[in-house]
């Protein structure tokens, strides 16, 4: 796939709508298609549309909702893996690279459903480490190599056990 094409997507059907508005406390917004599923088969990235049904922009295209990968992320987050992501962005210039790659691509894709006029795309991308969950979340609805830092925090979350088991019935919530 290169930067400008999108990945295909299920369709969301009725019962993913409910499994994700569980998922999230809250019905979901701006719904497109379901960009990843855990092993159990429930939706874990769902794609959103660049606007809300009321107009706003929301430059978020890819959405982590599983709860058992969220909360292990935050626990990444919280140990400060976003601070040294962010640092070595500084360092290592084929980092940068790659993360500016990943900023194009996920601009493009977004753009490709509806251009919303500005840069902006999601997790502090292209200057800073901002958000695992968005990064994590477009790797697994674009396949290794579309975003870095997402690789890599899925290299984290699997060295915490996921997948294993029914994420489904094993809610941390």
């Amino acid at each position: 796939m290169n930067e400008t094409e999108s990945p295909q997507f299920e369709p969301v059907t009725d019962a993913d709508r409910e499994i994700v508005a569980e998922q999230l406390g809250r019905p979901p917004r701006a719904l497109r298609a379901i960009a990843a599923r855990c092993p159990g088969g429930h939706p874990a990235v769902v794609q959103t549309s660049p606007r809300l049904e009321d107009g706003t922009p929301f430059p978020t295209l890819y959405y982590l909702t599983c709860p058992r990968l969220s909360a292990i992320v935050g626990k990444l987050e919280a140990e400060g893996v976003m601070r040294e992501m962010t640092e070595r962005l500084a360092e290592d210039a084929e980092l940068a690279a790659a993360y500016q790659r990943a900023h194009k691509s996920y601009l493009a894709q977004r753009d490709a459903i509806e251009p919303l006029g500005h840069q902006v795309s999601a997790g502090g991308m292209p200057g800073r480490v901002k958000c695992l969950h968005v990064h994590l979340a477009h790797t697994l609805a674009c396949g290794p190599g579309a975003n870095p830092f997402g690789d890599e925090t899925l290299r984290l979350v699997r060295a915490e056990g996921w997948p294993a088991g029914d994420c489904a019935q094993d809610n941390p919530q």
